[in-house]
């Protein structure tokens, strides 16, 4: 009788295995930054921070989603993509909303508050794509979520820098102007989640 390692199917199986895992870690990790960020986003008045606390919320029903399909057809997955790609969408629509609206309010956020959240988001965003990169060529499930945490590390960074200018001018344009940049990362996001959907599922069609 062969050897498991040697057996397709239970190497699939073990591989799976491992998605489901690391799916649970980077879930709870951004449960608990979404929470963080949409607290520290009201209460600062900061654009970046909504944007990024929206971003979390959908990266936690993502990451829900993937690890509901890992042991699903590649059929289903690329079903669960395409959902995945208008959550981003939506996101994207909302910040710009904010954005808007921050910038009729001429509203200044707490800058502190901003780089602090930032801080800690980056350092969690940072741990889920490390845990993420290992699965993220295995299939169209693990290649969108991997797509979701790459855009986390940038929507940090770019938090950071506009908490910076804030404290160094003292007006709220760069939160506004951060806000407005991540949307738009969003929006190029979600096209290509939907793009990667769309052809996946032509391809389990044939």
């Amino acid at each position: 009788m062969a050897d498991c390692c040697e057996d397709k199917a239970c190497a699939i199986e073990a591989m799976k295995a491992k998605q489901s895992k690391t799916l649970k870690i980077v879930l709870l990790i951004n449960t608990f930054l979404f929470l963080l960020t949409a607290y520290y986003g009201f209460t600062a008045h900061s654009t970046g921070l909504l944007s990024e606390s929206l971003d979390d919320f959908g990266d936690a029903v993502t990451y829900a989603l993937s690890l509901y399909v890992v042991y699903k057809s590649d059929q289903m997955k690329a079903k669960v993509a395409f959902i995945k790609g208008c959550l981003i969408l939506l996101g994207a629509v909302f910040v710009l909303v904010k954005v808007v609206q921050h910038s009729i309010d001429n509203a200044v956020p707490v800058f502190e508050a901003m780089g602090i959240v930032a801080l800690i988001a980056l350092l969690l965003n940072v741990t889920c794509l490390i845990l993420l990169t290992k699965h993220r060529d295995q299939d169209i499930n693990m290649s969108s979520v991997w797509e979701c945490s790459r855009n986390d590390i940038f929507n940090n960074a770019s938090i950071i820098l506009a908490a910076v200018l804030v404290g160094i001018t003292n007006l709220g344009w760069a939160d506004i102007a951060v806000g407005l940049v991540l949307s738009l990362l969003l929006i190029k996001s979600s096209v290509k989640v939907l793009k990667s959907a769309y052809h996946a599922s032509k391809n389990t069609r044939k």
